[in-house]
This record gives C-alpha cells, sequence and structure tokens, in this order.
C-alpha cells in the first residue's frame, strides 16, 4: 500500500486525510470556520491506469449515502486536466477499488469513473461516463447498495444526472471524501470546496 495518512486538525466533517499513491508533493487541507469552507492542497500524476495519486480528505460510511459539494480551484493551474470531486474508495491503497465522481476544471470534462478490481487498468471509454455538458461546480455522488450515481449541476440550476452504474466489489463501508489530484507529478494545485454536505 502506497500512501501517507494524517488526521487533519479541524478539518470540519472530515476525520481523515491521505497522500494516495505517494505523490511527490504532499497534500493538505485546512477548514474555515467562518465560512465553513475547506482549502484542499494535491498533488499527484493522476487517477488512472492501473494506480492513483492524489490528496484525499474522507471518512468511514458503511452503507448507503449521498455526499454534495461545491468546488472551485485557485489559480490558473499547470496542467489542463488537474481535477477534483467525489471518490469512494476500498481502501488507501493507490490501486484499490473505487468509484470516482470528478470534473476537470480547466477542460470542463465531467466523468464518472472507477476500478473494478484491484489493480485493474481503467479503460477510456469502456469503463465510464461522460456528461454532455462541462465547468460544473456542484458535484454530487451517491451510493444505493452496490449501485453509485453522479449529479452535477452549475450554481441556481437543478442537478443533472450522468450516470450510474453497479460496483459489486465495493465493501460495505467504504472510504468516501473529497479529493484534488494536480494531473501533473511535480505540481500541487490548491482547490476550495463549500456547502459539503454528507447524508
Amino acid at each position: 500500500m502506497s500512501c501517507t495518512r494524517n488526521v487533519p486538525t479541524g478539518a470540519g466533517v472530515f476525520l481523515y486525510s491521505a497522500d494516495i499513491g505517494n505523490p511527490l508533493k504532499k497534500g493538505s487541507a485546512t477548514y474555515n470556520e467562518a465560512d465553513q469552507s475547506y482549502s484542499i492542497k494535491g498533488g499527484g500524476y493522476n487517477i488512472w491506469f492501473e494506480r492513483d495519486e492524489f490528496y484525499f480528505l474522507y471518512n468511514k460510511i458503511k452503507g448507503d449515502f449521498v455526499v454534495t459539494a461545491n468546488f472551485e480551484f485557485v489559480g490558473e493551474g499547470q496542467n489542463i486536466h488537474r481535477k477534483y470531486g467525489w471518490t469512494a474508495r476500498e481502501s488507501l491503497d493507490e490501486k484499490s477499488i473505487h468509484m470516482t465522481a470528478a470534473v476537470h476544471h480547466n477542460t470542463g470534462l465531467t466523468i464518472l469513473q472507477w476500478r473494478p478490481s484491484y489493480g485493474a487498468v481503467m479503460r477510456d471509454p469502456e469503463d465510464e461516463l461522460f456528461a454532455d455538458s462541462s465547468h460544473y461546480n456542484i458535484i454530487q455522488l451517491e451510493r444505493v447498495g452496490n449501485l453509485f450515481t453522479m449529479r452535477v449541476a452549475h450554481t441556481g440550476q437543478p442537478f443533472e444526472v450522468i450516470g450510474s452504474h453497479e460496483l459489486p466489489n465495493m465493501p460495505e463501508e467504504a472510504l468516501v471524501g473529497l479529493f484534488v489530484c494536480a494531473h501533473e507529478a511535480d505540481a500541487l494545485e490548491e482547490a476550495r470546496v463549500w456547502n459539503v454536505r454528507i447524508e
């Protein structure tokens, strides 16, 4: 397993954090009590192929859930495919099974993607569901049993369903939380996240 784990101090509703995959640039998170927002910095080459690198702020959630938040990056960034969103993982292992609801901020690419088994190579486009529009800033991930659904919205607009997919190998208790991935091995990107709701 490749990760660096720490418990953030005063990180809002989240109890744990980790650098998944041992990225060159280590991530961090802070919580602003005044506006209940999170400042999350994350590195990592990607969430792709057979292994991942990113920064993860998470809780352990057993059973069904709905998680929702607003996202925005700070600054222009080094790679147009830097991304953020919600992810649910079997473990902190870089090759873990996962379901990830992601927005590539600069390109606007919006995608539900997954790794169905340990160390499996994620394929494009067979193992993904893409949005018709782009540049959404509200992201939601829902689990009902083994079925995961991604919804997104622009501010002031209703949610749109990106798609749903069953992930039978995901354990009942999963690691669920916010992620930031620089999509550049030697970069560190910062995102602001607010209106975080975990149900």
